[in-house]
């Protein structure tokens, strides 16, 4: 080769590495940009995320019912912006969970779930039908016989038939659905106390929810449970709606024997030793617990689900195999059944918030975190409010104010159904003209129904800790099962 072929080639080659380099260079407005910059960060961190592909010593299950894609966003708005912060490039403290899924919640019977169902598909790997707890979809609501031959085995009692502890913490009342998910096996979820029951079904020998829990093998019974629902464990006598005359919560403590306690108060909760303390009744009101921005008025002796959860976790690690543990936030769902966005928003906060103080007491590399919903609601964020605008505001045209075809504003959130809704062909109210932070304040609706129907659409899915890696794509909502007993080393056959 001569000497001009030679520098011919090398010039080539030198505006082809000068040409990469230059491709591979952004520009410098790019590159300063600060959302490039959280880009780069943000995938620095995830290179950064090694599979943990050890075996679980405990499983957490966060659930927040009713918790759909749109709660959590207009939640992290709300949360930002209630600390004065930017609420849209805010995150909830579940939402640095590095993996992450969607869940088709659809049930056996039905294109849009209720929690029963949704609980049961989580717990148990089985899909059933609406109104069903722990039970096949051969079994058909409000059956009581069909619950024979229909029952199936619980994570959560996988776990104690393994030797593991196990326990649930919820804010709505112990015997609800999602709750009832982790122990009960029962043709409709309803029956939660005896006074629930209709008489037949009683006769036939089908067994409340609280008497499930009660009553519950000695091997598989719960050893913590927090939350509500007081009424279904005593006798009227002593304020309850139990008509048995029995008082469950005394029959709970004898059968669990010593070092069990049953507590009804916060201070009761925070006396105990949890050195001391091996299982747990807790039940802090007769109903559901009060929602988050009642405290101040309905809170006296209520713990918060963060205290309720962070107690669980401090007795139930004291055994050395490990356990389970199922923590409902159950009111996010109940301020969307209201048409309610700020109670929703509210409770998917303190959700969170419980969250964040779990992880700070656990360790990811023994623990595996599920967090996800049940179901999602008819809650939507639309328009085109201006950024860092109040999420519980009016909708915007691009930071202009916006009017319907009827000439008058509307929201940034609303439910497609709920008791914002229409009635009677009467003319929409006018939000301009409402106080759209009011604690009472009801979002408006497409249909006018009492109580907001679920929604459909697929729910997220997020984790941490051994076989995490597992959560990824869209996913059955009875796959969520699997990764758990999975993670647990309690594969089938195994």
């Amino acid at each position: 080769m001569n000497r001009v072929s030679r520098s011919i080639l090398l010039g080539a080659a030198a505006a082809l590495l000068a040409g990469q380099a230059l491709a591979q260079t952004p520009p410098a407005a790019q590159t300063a940009d600060p959302y490039f910059k959280a880009g780069q960060a943000a995938l620095a961190q995830h290179l950064a995320v090694t599979p943990n592909t050890g075996r679980a010593r405990n499983v957490i299950l966060f659930l927040g019912d009713g918790m759909g894609i749109s709660t959590v966003v207009a939640s992290r708005i709300f949360e930002g912006q209630s600390r004065h912060v930017d609420g849209e490039s805010n995150s909830l403290s579940f939402e640095a969970l590095p993996y992450t899924a969607l869940s088709k919640t659809y049930s056996h019977d039905t294109q849009v779930t209720d929690s029963a169902a949704g609980i049961t598909a989580i717990t148990t790997g089985v899909k059933t039908r609406n109104k069903v707890i722990g039970l096949t979809g051969a079994a058909l609501p409000e059956d009581c016989a069909s619950e024979k031959g229909a029952r199936v085995e619980t994570i959560a009692e996988l776990a104690k038939r393994n030797g593991l502890a196990a326990g649930a913490v919820t804010t709505t009342r112990v015997t609800h659905a999602t709750p009832a998910g982790a122990y009960a096996h029962t043709a409709y979820r309803d029956w939660e106390g005896d006074g629930d029951m209709p008489t037949e079904a009683a006769a036939a020998g089908c067994k409340d929810i609280a008497r499930q829990l009660v009553e519950a093998p000695d091997a598989l019974r719960l050893d913590v449970v927090m939350g509500g629902g007081r009424s279904r464990f005593l006798p009227e006598a002593k304020d309850g709606k139990r008509a048995d005359g029995r008082d469950l919560t005394a029959e709970w403590v004898k059968a669990e024997g010593p070092g069990s306690a049953y507590v009804s108060t916060v201070a009761e909760l925070k006396a105990l030793d949890p050195g001391k303390t091996r299982h747990v009744l807790g039940l802090f009101g007769a109903e559901h617990l009060p929602y988050e921005l009642e405290r101040p008025l309905l809170g006296d002796g209520v713990p918060t689900l963060t205290e309720m959860a962070t107690a669980a976790v401090d007795i139930l690690s004291k055994n050395p195999k490990g356990y389970f543990l199922l923590v409902e936030g159950g009111k996010i769902d109940m301020g969307s059944h209201l048409g309610n966005a700020k109670r929703t928003m509210t409770e998917t906060v303190e959700f969170a918030n419980a969250i964040k103080a779990v992880l700070a007491k656990v360790d990811l590399k023994d623990t595996l975190v599920l967090v996800t919903a049940d179901h999602s609601h008819g809650l939507v964020i639309s328009g085109y409010a201006a950024r860092n605008a109040p999420i519980l505001g009016l909708a915007g045209n691009e930071g202009q104010p916006i009017l319907a075809g009827d000439g008058k504003a509307y929201t940034t959130l609303s439910f497609a159904t709920g008791p914002g809704g229409p009635l009677g062909g009467e003319p929409r109210s006018d939000p301009a003209k409402e106080d759209l932070d009011d604690v009472d304040y009801h979002q408006a609706a497409l249909a006018n129904l009492p109580s907001a129907a679920h929604s459909g659409e697929d729910v997220g899915v997020f984790a941490d800790g051994p076989q995490a890696y597992l959560v990824r794509g869209v996913v059955e909502e009875s796959y969520l099962y699997q990764v758990m007993r999975h993670a647990f080393g309690f594969d089938a056959g195994k």
